[in-house]
Order: C-alpha cells, then structure tokens, then sequence
C-alpha cells in the first residue's frame, strides 16, 4: 500500500547470504524451475548483478523534467536483470533520482554536518513512484535529515519510466461515474468477474512472458542492486506501506547489506496473510477508520450539518450517493467516485475537514467543491493505469490466491456486513488475481534471529486503516531486536515527516544517531483536525481508490 509522499509534502526460499560473486550464467541457459535450483541461481544472479552495479555507478544528471524541479535534483538510472536467475539475459532501467546531502546544520548554518551516505526511501503501492522523495529535503521537517544524507528516490520496475508496465488502454481506463453498491447484486457480481477475467487476460497479453518477473522478491533484490550502485556497503533505507514489506524481505534476505531501516506504516509479513488474507484484514480495518471520520464529522455539526452522530452522517452520506447514482455531479461523480474520495480520508485525517465540507456543499445544492475532489482526470489515466497495472502483476505474483469466485464471495459477503464501506470495492481490485496467469511465488517467511540485524525502527499507527496494527506487531516479533514506536489513538497513514513531533523525533535520532528508544514506544496522538473548509490537503493520496493497497 502506498504512503504519502511522506506526510507532509506479498516469494521463494531464503536465499543464502551473498559472500562472494560467483561465475555468471551462460545466457540462455535454462534455469531448472524448482524452488531450490531456481533460488540459487536467484541469489548468484543478484551477487553477479550488484557487482556490475558498483563498478559502473549511477551518472547522475538533469532530470529529464528539470525545468520543472529545483536545482538540488538530479536523476539516472540503475540497470537489473529481469529475471535475476538469468543475469546476463535481458536487462531493464529503474529510474533514479537524487539531492545531495547539503552538509549544513539548518539550526546552526555556520556548522558543517557529516555526510552518513545515502539514504534511499520507497513509498509503496505497490505501484508508487519515489523518485521524487529528494524534493522533500526542501520541507523545514526534513533539513536536518537532508543535511546528513544524499536524499535518494526511485521508481520500482514496472512503474514510470522504469520499464513500465501496463493491462489496458489508459484511454480506457476511467470509466466514470460508475456505481458503488455496498451489498451487490447477482448481476453487479458476474459483471464485475468478468471485467477481473478481462483484465488478468490483458496483463498477460500487454506484458507477455516478463509479467512473472514482477513481483516483491525481485524488488528487493533491485534495492540491493541499487545500494550497490550508490556504492554503499551497508544500506540505509525508509520504507512506507508495502515499502515495508519487500524491505523486510531485504532484511530477511541480505540483513548484512543493512545498516539502518525504518518501517512506517508496516505490512503484515505473515506468509499466510499475503495477500489474499491481508486485504480482509484491511477491509474490516477501514470501517472502523470511516467511523472515526464520521464521529469526528457529527461532533463539528454546527460546521457542516451533516448530522450530530455518526449514524446521522452516515444516512447524510447515503443521501448523497443515491442521488448521486441518479444524477451524476457534473456528468462525472457518481457514487464510485465518492467514495473513493471518501476512501482516501481513511488514510489521512488531514483531509477530512475538506471532505466534509464537500459533502455538505453538495447536500446544500453546491457540487462544485465535490467535483473538484472525486472527479477523474483524464490526463492521469496514464499514470493511474500503470500504477494499477503494477499493484496487480506484484500482488498476483507474489503469492497463491484463491481461484474459485465462490471463496471470495463467500468470505466477503460474511465480512461486509460488518465492513460494507470498503469491503466489495477491495475485492474488485484485486479480484484479477483469482484469474491470473503465470506461476505464483511462495511468500519468504520474513524473520532474524538475535544479532543477524542491526537496529531498527517500526513506525505505526494504532488505528491505521491501510496497514492494520496487527502487522506492526507481527514485523516487530520478526525482527530481532527491531523497536516499535506506536501514535496510540491515531490512524494516519505515514507517519515519518508528519505532524506528531514525538514520532519525528525518534526517527531522526535513530538516522542521524543511530539512538532508538525502549523496545515498545508509544507517542500519543496528534492533534485532530480543526472543522473548516480549509486549502486542499497536503498528503499524496493514492491515485485511484485501491491502486494503493498493499493488500495492496
């Protein structure tokens, strides 16, 4: 699942540790595809790979959009193995972007800081982009960060420009306004299995025989490649979302390449839980994060009227998508696009003063400012179709799903009873993976033992929608020697660079020091929104409802 750009601005066996850089492949030589020949050849492929890497470097330049970016950036790209058992076969680009360490104390600016390296951040998805992570070097938050390390960003394979890929037409692509029935019909059903079936066939035929290279273990694999590149020894990264997951795989896979990791926002790394079981967890997560919202809402009644309980915004959000479902704002919001709208506030509380207002404008007889939230922009669908593509190859990929309709229907027809906000809407994101083609990898049981891992930090949110709490946990018992910093009674999605200076403060001891507090931490909360209109949000939301889970 994919974080904010920071807040402010699912594999095969355990490979062995890399030691040495074995021999390379004979190219086109084919790799006996069991799981133990296929990981041995995995592992030497990476090694072979990560060697290339460090003896050519990353030349760094003007960013093809320079004009648009401030001076500190430059980009270039890291070239990886499509499929790491064949490293000298065909070879793909990630794009990367970087902004120096300034070396300047931004309290003291008379005082020199000392570089520590690069530090490389992943926003997650699967499916975002972070190439542009170095911009936020810029923010107040960051500078002391920024003064310490090259600030680094870069866009996973399959997104952007780094081999991209894609399943269907962008023109296509948004189909708004479109429904969003909470307890679907027959009919709705196997329209909906038909459009999964469609689309799985259309991934497979876009992105042919390398759609199976897409998947979590090869991400991490890129990351070490790209450390490599930086020439840096040991790695020190920021991962948000499912920027957690495949950097626990990294720690579970090379935990002596690591010198310093924060996990913010943590995906749970059970291997029975990706991602099939994950998604369920998230779904029923939500509504408890929608329920916030709505409290939140009624006790601000006397700025928007949308009802003085929760039950009574609820019914003011139900009036709003039926009418919606006959009439469309604009010709372009119908009841999907609200609450997609409605979705991202599950992840950032920061918009929901934005939100509400929006919903209460338009039960006034005002859709502009609704329209300007929910509505699809065709300029994106290109960027939002690629983002989905990649959401979808790495998920299917990643692990067995269930492939007869019945389960799914059966499993989420129980939960939406409980969960009916986001509960369907989450199935139909990931339904093509029920219909997938190609084989499926067998999640990496993530873990360390007592002294394989150096120190690291786990960020979460108690009552985080998107990465429930459960997998904050589940990653803490993992990793040995890992410290969790828990926000009690909050639920933002990406915390590092956020509003609550408790939280920030650890995250820069542990970069700049290598200091971590207790074991189990806890921040309280941070404050709740004020109820006005307010400017738009300034938290990245996910470019389209679901294109961010990690359950997605």
């Amino acid at each position: 699942m994919r974080a904010a750009l920071l807040y402010s601005a699912a594999g095969s066996l355990l490979l062995s540790a890399l030691t040495a850089v074995p021999g390379t492949a004979v190219p086109g030589t084919a790799v006996p595809d069991t799981d133990g020949a296929r990981a041995a050849a995995e592992s030497r492929g990476t090694a072979v790979a990560a060697a290339r890497a460090k003896a050519a470097g990353i030349d760094f330049g003007p960013c093809p959009d320079a004009q648009d970016l401030p001076g500190s950036m430059q980009c270039g790209t890291v070239t990886v193995p499509l499929d790491y058992a064949r490293p000298d076969g065909r070879q793909i680009e990630l794009a990367v972007g970087r902004a120096r360490a300034t070396r300047k104390d931004p309290h003291h600016g008379k005082h020199a800081v000392r570089r520590q390296g690069a530090l490389v951040y992943n926003p997650g998805g699967p499916g975002s982009s972070g190439l542009y992570f170095p911009l936020v070097g810029l923010l107040p938050e960051w500078k002391r960060i920024a003064a310490a390390y090259d600030l680094v960003g870069y866009a996973p394979r399959g997104v952007g420009r780094s081999a991209p890929l894609s399943c269907k037409d962008p023109a296509h692509f948004f189909k708004g306004p479109t429904q969003a029935p909470t307890h679907p019909s027959e009919s709705y059903k196997r329209e909906r299995v038909a459009q999964a079936k469609a689309y799985a066939r259309g991934c497979a035929e876009r992105a042919g025989g390398a759609l199976r290279h897409y998947h979590s273990l090869n991400n991490a694999r890129d990351l070490d490649v790209l450390r490599a590149a930086l020439g840096e020894e040991r790695l020190t990264f920021m991962g948000s979302s499912y920027g957690t997951y495949f950097a626990a795989l990294y720690a579970t896979l090379f935990p002596g390449h690591v010198r310093r990791m924060v996990f913010d926002s943590a995906v749970d790394p059970d291997p029975a839980r990706i991602w099939y079981r994950n998604n369920l967890a998230q779904s029923a997560a939500f509504e408890g994060r929608w329920r916030d919202f709505r409290k939140w809402i009624a006790r601000h009644d006397d700025v928007y009227g949308l009802g003085r309980t929760a039950r009574e915004v609820l019914r003011s959000y139900e009036r709003a998508s039926a009418r919606l479902a006959a009439e469309p704002a604009g010709g372009k919001v119908g009841p999907g696009q609200l609450r997609g709208a409605f979705l991202q506030a599950g992840y950032y509380d920061d918009q929901w003063p934005h939100r509400a207002h929006a919903l209460s404008a338009y039960l006034k007889g005002d859709p502009g400012p609704l329209v300007e939230q929910a509505e699809q922009h065709p300029e994106a669908a290109a960027e939002a179709e690629n983002s989905r593509a990649v959401y979808v190859a790495v998920e299917c990929n990643d692990a067995p799903w269930p492939t007869d309709w019945e389960v799914w229907d059966r499993d989420n027809t129980r939960l939406a009873r409980r969960a009916p906000f986001e509960t369907w809407d989450n199935v139909w994101t990931n339904l093509p993976c029920a219909y997938w083609e190609g084989p499926r990898q067998r999640p990496l049981d993530v873990g360390t033992g007592p002294g394989e891992l150096p120190p690291t930090l786990i960020l979460a949110a108690e009552r985080d929608a998107a990465t429930p709490y459960e997998g904050a946990l589940e990653l803490h018992r993992r990793l040995a020697g890992s410290v969790l910093v828990t926000e009690r009674d909050a639920g933002a999605h990406g915390l590092a660079g956020g509003p609550n200076a408790c939280v920030n403060g650890h995250v820069e001891a542990y970069l700049l020091e290598g200091r971590l507090p207790g074991r189990r931490t806890d921040c309280a909360a941070h404050p709740e929104p004020k109820p006005h209109p307010g400017p738009r949000s300034r938290s990245a939301a996910p470019e389209q409802p679901g294109a961010d889970r990690p359950l997605g």
